[in-house]
């Protein structure tokens, strides 16, 4: 317990420093799910581990400690009492963190429905005319596309394929559910922020990689790519493909090599270090409740 339980955390930065040199090794598609699921493990392993400090303050409790006194029992404290008082405030810190991210998500997500309104069910594709070169996936039963007027007249037809394949990439894939585990772990645990960022880029990568396997040109795909990026220059706003500056640089230069590997010895190293804050929780979980039923039995 008295180790155990702080450990968690400590592999949240470790975790988030090998984040970044997985994603830019490993396949994207393997990537992103080994970094979401190592991510999701974790913060959930720190958050529990908040918790168990913060219950660690029972023991302390005026009538546990009288009671314990008048029986003659020793008195056991695993945890001084100032972390466990952190710990309370630090565990209503997560939960305005995840609410507050949980509320922006419904309000996106509440906002790309209004923008299908009025389509009929089975339209994948909705141009809606605009100045502002943008392109969205929007997840859902079933899944849409929405892309500019200006999008589309910026675009080459070959890179408009490009473009389409992107998008239906990401709904195919279902990306939108692994970014939003992603950002609620890095809600609940702000030191896997890095993962978070890894996630986003890597599910972009791997609706790349899908795009140029399906347009059978990497070179073509790499060209929308670049394209897009001069666009969302000219217009100064987010644009098509989802990117920033740098990303789209490193999703151009990825384009223009072999597609990575697939490690799966590193893939499995990323889970089982993202597994082992959970089996660390859940031991210093037993050491608490056998100190704990030994001060109130």
């Amino acid at each position: 317990m008295k180790f155990d339980v702080y450990t968690p955390l400590v592999l949240s930065l470790l975790l988030a420093a090998v984040g970044p040199l997985v994603a830019r090794r490993v396949a994207p598609a393997l990537a992103a799910r080994v970094l979401t699921a190592a991510a999701v493990l974790t913060a959930a392993a720190t958050t529990w581990s908040l918790v168990l400090l913060a219950a660690a303050l029972v023991g302390d409790a005026p009538p546990v400690v009288r009671e314990a006194r008048e029986n003659g029992r020793p008195l056991v404290d695993p945890v001084p009492g100032v972390i466990g008082f952190a710990a309370c405030a630090a565990l209503a810190v997560v939960a305005w963190r995840v609410q507050r991210a949980v509320s922006a998500e419904r309000r996106t997500r509440r906002a790309l429905r209004r923008l299908c309104a009025g389509h009929p069910s089975d339209t994948e594709l909705i141009v809606a005319a605009s100045e502002v070169p943008r392109a969205f996936a929007i997840p859902g039963r079933p899944g849409r596309i929405l892309v500019t007027s200006a999008m589309l007249s910026a675009l080459r037809p070959g890179e408009r394929r490009v473009l389409l394949a992107h998008e239906r990439a990401h709904l195919a894939h279902r990306h939108a559910p692994l970014v939003t585990a992603a950002t609620l772990a890095a809600a609940a645990n702000p030191l896997l922020g890095p993962l978070r960022s890894s996630v986003s880029f890597l599910v972009e990568r791997w609706a790349d990689e899908q795009a140029a396997a399906q347009v059978g040109d990497r070179g073509a795909t790499a060209r929308a790519l670049a394209r897009a990026a001069l666009c969302a220059g000219r217009a100064r706003t987010a644009c098509a493909l989802n990117f920033t500056d740098r990303a789209v640089t490193r999703r151009i230069a990825a384009l223009q090599t072999s597609p990575p590997p697939r490690l799966w010895s590193a893939a499995a190293a990323v889970l089982a270090l993202g597994a082992l804050p959970a089996l660390l929780a859940a031991d210093a979980t037993d050491d608490l409740l056998g100190l704990l039923s030994g001060v109130l039995s």
